[in-house]
């Protein structure tokens, strides 16, 4: 199969029998943190920030996943630019687990979803007392953060949520020795 006639997306319920009937490599590409809270068994972590297709076997046809299917889609798009054969698990971790299928559970974290919304909420607050207390001014800071919210739902890219995926406490037992490079 090359990458133009696979599957942009495949269901929970077609990862359960690729998995059942083989051992296709299924790439998580959540930040480590997320991944080592939840992860469909059998995957391999692989954050959408480090992932290099020149360090991939591109003889491997590439299942990608993460929490709900956008960041696997990117990843996707990316390896398929490259030349892999790769297709998106669609609704990610959460169709996959809504499913019923069995998942890996370990150390609870916080999503970087929500890392995002505290980040935003409380910089956008202390702008706004700032602008109220101190100098109209700050408002700048608010209206700032709004406009990246709004970019990022335009171009479904977060700024911030790449920032805040490097941060050291959703970095923690980042990994990727796992992964077989190209010869």
């Amino acid at each position: 199969m090359t990458a133009t006639n696979t599957p942009l997306t495949i269901s929970a319920a077609e990862l359960s029998k690729r998995l059942e009937s083989g051992s296709p490599t299924l790439l998580d590409v959540r930040t480590p943190a997320e991944f080592e809270e939840v992860h469909v068994p059998g995957a391999k972590s692989l954050p959408l920030d480090t992932l290099d297709p020149s360090r991939l076997d591109q003889s491997q046809s590439l299942l990608l996943i993460c929490r709900s299917g956008g960041r696997g889609q990117k990843a996707c798009d990316r390896l398929r630019a490259a030349g892999f054969t790769a297709t998106n698990v669609e609704g990610g971790t959460l169709a996959w687990e809504q499913a019923g299928y069995p998942v890996v559970r370990g150390r609870k974290s916080m999503s970087l979803e929500r890392q995002v919304r505290i980040a935003a909420g409380g910089i956008a607050f202390v702008g706004a007392v700032l602008a109220l207390t101190v100098d109209p001014w700050f408002a700048g800071i608010p209206a700032f953060i709004g406009a990246g919210l709004v970019f990022a739902g335009v171009t479904d890219t977060c700024g911030m949520g790449m920032v805040l995926a490097r941060m050291p406490w959703n970095r923690r037992g980042a990994s990727c020795s796992h992964i077989r490079a190209a010869p």
